[in-house]
């Protein structure tokens, strides 16, 4: 089996195969920086599945929507592949309909995960050209009114990252303890959905929550 996933989601997909017990698998991840350029995500997808998609009997993509405008689901009909659930990491890493509630709560939401929050000054402020310019602050997060963070591991650093943006921000924070949400689930249908690990799974596998 072959993974292809966002970089962004390396700790947790690694832990999910482990908890699993997920064995005989390739796993490949893509730029995290590709978040702020999801234009050319299915570019770089096509260009590495049309290259081993015939070595693998299996594909899964590390990657809801992600901003393609759903190109990601014409890549994975083409390559015969699945995906994760949703529009972003934001809405798989909650409990189904979570994110869509929190968007109308207020549509002006910056959203973290572990991985954004930590990274956050690599990934917004270097990468937008904020360090160098800061006056691209106030024009690019205008229209926001808050920050959200979905906490995955219920990390001290992360959560300290998270805070430590929204002050950047100027904004509030909001702190969701979300664990895995879908993505647990999604990891688990699919390692169960065949013989992977070279055996029959004895029962349902198990996620953090």
């Amino acid at each position: 089996m072959l993974v292809l996933a966002c970089g962004a989601l390396a700790r947790e997909l690694e832990a999910a195969f482990k908890v699993n017990g997920v064995g005989n698998v390739k796993v490949e991840y893509l730029s995290a920086a590709l978040h702020n350029r999801p234009e050319r995500i299915c570019e770089m997808l096509r260009t590495r599945l049309a290259s081993v998609r015939r070595s693998f009997d299996r594909v899964f993509l590390g990657y809801a929507d992600c901003g393609t405008g759903g190109e990601i689901d014409s890549v994975c009909a083409e390559f015969d592949a699945q995906r994760l659930p949703g529009a972003h990491c934001y809405e798989f890493y909650l409990p189904p309909g979570a994110f869509n509630a929190l968007h109308d709560e207020e549509p002006g939401t910056f959203y973290l995960t572990d991985f954004l929050a930590t990274h956050f000054d690599r990934l917004v402020v270097e990468t937008l050209g904020i360090e160098k310019h800061p006056e691209l602050l106030d024009i690019y997060f205008a229209n926001y009114k808050r920050v959200v963070f979905i906490s995955q591991a219920g990390s001290a650093k992360a959560s300290a990252a998270a805070a430590s943006a929204a002050r950047r921000l100027g904004l509030p924070l909001k702190t969701i303890e979300a664990g895995w949400g879908q993505f647990g689930d999604s990891v688990a249908a699919f390692s169960e959905a065949d013989i992977i690990s070279g055996k029959e799974k004895a029962g349902p596998a198990l996620v953090p929550r």
